[in-house]
């Protein structure tokens, strides 16, 4: 099992209430509220909180993937919502601004247009790399945060 840090007493947020923090900022006070590890710069963890960070993200897109055989669109967002937060959460673990990266490699997959500027489609529709792709720097998008 896991050791956790003392938690630290907040008051919970009202469901749908407007916020100025991001996703991440609301994971993370989450994290803190709850005693879980939370690095405030990029680094590595330890094989078991790795482990475990990749249990509960492959448990909830099992879960993700029950709602959508279900077809009720009210459990697939819940379960999106949960992934997305456990995404951001491990992010969190490891000290990384995910937002950073989400824009880095949404600059890198906007990239992947053919020369004409159309999408390049593999026949299920798959997006692939045009001519004028760019990979994501995802290294020196952590570098700039450490």
């Amino acid at each position: 099992m896991l050791a956790l840090r003392p938690a630290r007493p907040v008051r919970a947020r009202e469901a749908g209430a407007a916020s100025a923090h991001t996703s991440q900022d609301l994971v993370r006070e989450f994290h803190e509220a709850f005693g879980l590890d939370a690095a405030s710069g990029p680094v590595g963890v330890t094989p078991e909180l790795a482990r475990h960070r990749q249990v509960l993200l492959e448990e909830e897109v099992a879960e993700l993937g029950e709602a959508t055989a279900s077809g009720r669109l009210v459990d697939i967002a819940h379960e999106l919502a949960d992934v997305v937060y456990l995404a951001y959460g491990t992010a969190v673990v490891h000290g990384i601004d995910l937002d950073a990266v989400l824009a880095e490699v949404h600059r890198a997959n906007m990239s992947k247009l053919g020369p004409d500027g159309r999408p390049v489609l593999r026949e299920d529709g798959k997006v692939l790399k045009g001519a004028g792709y760019r990979p994501p720097r995802v290294a020196d998008v952590l570098r700039a945060q450490s």
